[in-house]
């Protein structure tokens, strides 16, 4: 006999704010008539912590007791014991979205080495002969106020990039002066990074220029703090040989479910750079 269970919530997007309602339809498909004990609908979010092996010796008591941070745990029963009809069955539902007391509901981000996620789970309860039926569905969380950067902190910034500007300052290099202009450092998540960049001179043919976006995430206690940096997206913005004086335009969207705005907690941080 196979069930199958789909959780559908009322928006297509998926994306809710704390303090809000999350609705939605549980669809139950079975070919026979099934006996249940119970149809539970569990939320849940946390935030889930994860050490680079490479820093396991350096900070062990934080890799050995890392344990994921609830943010919101809630039950609702969907109905008592019972018996669902042969074919499809919807349950409509409604939760709030609220955090646990002391708790706050962080936007939904896949990272790395920090992952903070919120899902919807239905258990079908069964006796002790029958395996429960489970399934789970993630949604979204986004802050509805979010602080916004001023108009001072607004202001575009210049750039210049030459051999002796790089990390390190590699002389080795060949002469190159790359200058631009970036709209703020201060950035909407919702909005793209802008900006444009030319060449004022350089002594080698220029074969491609990329602009890379990376995410900055710090796990630590006590004992130790670990940060790893890691690539989210990388996009060329100039193909072949660069024409000097030429304004090169910089846009790009920030992948929604890989990055969030920054965030820095007791044990942990999220930031954001990029990187040509």
């Amino acid at each position: 006999m196979s069930v199958t269970i789909d959780i559908n919530v009322k928006r297509a997007d998926k994306i809710y704010h704390d303090g809000e309602n999350v609705t939605g339809i549980i669809q139950i498909s079975t070919p026979t008539d099934l006996k249940h004990d119970g149809i539970i609908l569990v939320m849940e979010g946390a935030v889930n912590l994860q050490i680079s092996s490479k820093n396991v010796g350096i900070i062990e008591a934080f890799y050995s007791s890392v344990k994921p941070i609830q943010l919101l745990s809630s039950t609702c029963e969907i109905s008592g014991g019972g018996r669902l009809p042969s074919g499809v069955t919807q349950i409509p539902f409604e939760m709030p979205l609220k955090a646990k007391p002391n708790r706050t509901l962080y936007e939904t981000y896949h990272g790395v080495f920090v992952n903070i996620s919120y899902m919807l789970r239905c258990d079908i309860r069964r006796s002790f002969l029958s395996k429960d039926i489970q399934k789970s569905q993630e949604f979204l969380v986004q802050n509805k106020h979010s602080i916004l950067p001023s108009v001072k902190e607004k202001k575009p910034v210049d750039i210049n990039f030459t051999p002796r500007s790089i990390i390190g300052g590699n002389l080795n290099a060949p002469d190159f002066h790359l200058y631009g202009r970036i709209d703020s450092t201060y950035c909407n998540i919702s909005e793209p990074f802008s900006g444009y960049l030319k060449m004022k001179k350089r002594s080698v043919p220029v074969r491609s220029l990329e602009l890379q976006l990376v995410r900055v995430e710090t796990c630590g206690c006590a004992e130790g703090f670990a940060k790893e940096s890691t690539e989210i997206q990388n996009i060329q913005i100039g193909d072949g040989d660069i024409l000097l004086d030429v304004e090169i335009p910089i846009y790009m969207i920030f992948p929604r479910l890989f990055t969030c705005p920054t965030l820095i907690e007791h044990n942990f941080r999220i930031e954001l750079k990029s990187t040509l």
